[in-house]
């Protein structure tokens, strides 16, 4: 209503100019358009009044219109329309845009990270699996935990009470491994079967060491990516009378950023360590062994078992850490191409169960007594100075930034003995067992 009024209020005052003068005194209200509209004479006109600005005035209230007694209404106070504080505001406003616009000009640019060559290749397998086609490195990997799961399930049939403990670990610069370890069975006192996927970086130093063998490695790069698998096992049995067993397959290869491989090689072997020499033992293991090599080349045993019998060589005792069997390093493109020699590497894992399996079962139930074990610990100590003093691998291991040194460990015994100027007595078995070692014998 109030709007219709003031419509009618601002059309009253134009249409009264051009009417006779008596008229135009008059203020117009909206009863008043049917005079517009008929001709007819309006009603008697007004008092005039002043016209009100045409403004928005707050409505008067009960205290507005019922004036105090005895003097003058107070004046109101008047509320503040507007923007509290304008002039800091805006203070404060433009010191934060410059701050930030400064910021955009002067900070260094902040680039995502690209993914490693570990995370594409964690993604390779999630979105398609290791088929025939996939990196060696993934194939590799595939292999050694295929067999792992194998070797494991076979080992926990010989004592289903004790089970294997398993545990799982990455590593921050890529990778991780699964070590699953047994302790204090029945059969073995401590057995290990572990994989190690690792990723890593070369400096310098390594480089030009690993050129030595490999020619196909830059030699102008100050660091190179590089990657590693490998299959380590090491079982020691409760009975002396029963072999320690190592097994260990591996595979290197050194990259471009970018991932492409630029040089790799393969590795590994397997040896038997008794405490006491049984003959018919040492022939089994040594040809289920052979049989695996012989389907690839009949040169690698011979050349493989002499490998083996100077590497496994423990220089201050003079004797062999055990009976050999093989062991090989760095075969690259110049001795097969890549797809032979991991046929050839997985053949010889799968020869292990069966050169082994029926050594243990023979083995482990046969009585003994503090004389035998007596050696067996004295025996054990020579592996831990070997281990300790001449592997490769251990000292690889423990070298690598962020290695995991309990599963690295994990080959020495759960327990061993030295003894003060300890002598076999002649004639015993003792005797036989370190003359064996002393000069290696060829068993097929």
């Amino acid at each position: 209503m109030a709007a219709t009024t003031l419509c009618l209020q601002r059309a009253g005052r134009a249409i009264s100019r051009d009417l006779p003068y008596k008229w135009r005194t008059i203020s117009v209200q909206p009863s008043h358009v049917h005079f517009f509209a008929t001709g007819k004479s309006p009603p008697k006109p007004r008092q005039y009044e002043p016209e009100k600005p045409l403004v928005y005035s707050r409505p008067k209230t009960s205290q507005d219109a019922a004036p105090l007694p005895g003097g003058p209404r107070p004046k109101q106070k008047q509320e503040k329309q507007g923007v509290v504080a304008p002039y800091w505001r805006l203070s404060i406003g433009v010191v934060l845009i410059g701050s930030i616009v400064y910021s955009m000009f002067t900070s260094p640019l902040q680039l995502t990270e690209a993914p490693s060559i570990a995370d594409r290749d964690t993604i390779s397998k999630r979105e398609s699996g290791v088929t025939e086609e996939s990196p060696m490195r993934l194939r590799m990997e595939a292999l050694i935990k295929e067999k792992q799961n194998e070797i494991v399930a076979a080992l926990q049939e010989l004592d289903p009470s004790h089970k294997f403990r398993t545990d799982t670990w990455s590593r921050p610069a890529g990778g991780g491994g699964i070590s699953c370890v047994q302790q204090d069975g029945a059969v073995f006192e401590k057995a290990g079967v572990n994989t190690s996927i690792v990723y890593g970086t070369l400096p310098r130093p390594a480089i030009e060491k690993m050129r030595v063998n490999h020619k196909a490695i830059d030699p102008d790069v100050d660091s190179l990516e590089f990657f590693a698998a490998g299959l380590s096992l090491v079982l020691h049995p409760q009975n002396p009378n029963a072999p320690t067993v190592h097994l260990n397959y591996r595979y290197f290869e050194t990259m471009d950023i970018d991932g492409k491989c630029n040089a790799w090689w393969f590795g590994g072997g397997t040896d038997l360590t008794p405490s006491y020499l049984y003959d018919e033992d040492a022939i089994h293991f040594h040809r289920s062994i052979k049989d695996a090599c012989d389907k690839h080349d009949r040169e690698y045993y011979p050349r493989f078992k002499q490998w083996c019998d100077k590497y496994f060589y423990i220089p201050h005792r003079q004797e062999s850490r055990g009976v050999g069997g093989i062991f090989f390093d760095d075969l690259d493109i110049e001795e097969k191409d890549q797809e032979q020699l991991f046929s050839f590497v997985k053949d010889c894992l799968g020869s292990f169960l069966p050169g082994y399996l029926p050594i243990i079962a023979k083995r482990k139930d046969m009585p003994f007594g503090d004389r035998e074990k007596e050696w067996q610990q004295l025996r054990r100590g020579r592996y831990v100075e070997f281990n300790l003093v001449h592997d490769r691998g251990t000292s690889f291991g423990l070298n690598t930034p962020s290695a995991r040194v309990e599963s690295i460990l994990m080959s020495l015994p759960l327990t061993a003995r030295w003894m003060y100027m300890h002598e076999a007595e002649k004639g015993s078995r003792e005797e036989r067992t370190l003359s064996v070692l002393k000069q290696p014998v060829e068993w097929v």
